[in-house]
């Protein structure tokens, strides 16, 4: 019978360069305090690399640039599907991702479905933030995300040319999932983004 470090060896080498790891991709190979034991020997070997608890990656390096580490975003993402939950970006983020901030935040946040916490990774962290069904509810990839934004943040610091970009994202996302959307939203960011929508149009 294989030691559970050598199973989780053989396993890892059938997994992509940057591939993110859990220890829950090697259930089946030993208990959970055998599969920690190796794991932390793996990584001493330096055949993986633990990027925080319980999340590790498989090292990927470029001819220039050497080694690759995945984004906060990546690894947001792993965690989302590992857990099987949804996440969708919030505050500054969020407004970032709309392009709304040029400032790229070292704490990325995300509402969730899934239990809240916090995940220090580097310089870096990030946070899932418990929410309300009626929050993914919403259907729309672009205006969902956007009122996510617009909710926690001063709607009196919303400069024009951030109004004239709200429009042009409001105006690329589908209508019918748009006018869905509006309706979950507080009163003061339905108000903002119906008067957006509807500017100089005869939508109405």
């Amino acid at each position: 019978m294989k030691s559970t470090h050598r199973e989780i060896l053989g396993k890892i080498d059938g997994f992509k360069p940057g591939t993110i790891l859990f220890p829950t991709d090697f259930r089946g190979t030993g208990t959970e305090d055998a599969i920690k034991t190796a794991l932390y020997r793996i990584v001493k070997e330096g055949k993986l690399e633990r990027l925080a608890h319980g999340i590790y990656y498989l090292p990927k390096s470029h001819s220039i640039f050497g080694k690759l580490y995945p984004s906060l975003e990546e690894i947001a993402d792993a965690i989302a599907k590992q857990e099987k939950v949804r996440i969708r970006p919030s505050g500054a983020y969020a407004l970032n991702k709309l392009g709304l901030s040029t400032q790229v935040p070292t704490k990325q946040v995300y509402i969730t479905d899934g239990q809240p916490r916090e995940i220090r990774i580097g310089k870096g962290s990030i946070k899932f933030k418990s929410t309300t069904p009626k929050k993914f509810a919403m259907k729309g990839q672009i205006s969902s995300l956007l009122i996510q934004a617009l909710e926690e943040m001063d709607l009196k610091n919303i400069t024009p040319e951030m109004k004239a970009h709200i429009k042009q994202l409001l105006d690329k996302e589908n209508p019918e999932y748009l006018m869905a959307d509006i309706k979950l939203a507080p009163a003061k960011v339905n108000d903002l983004l119906v008067n957006l929508y509807f500017q100089n149009d005869n939508r109405r």
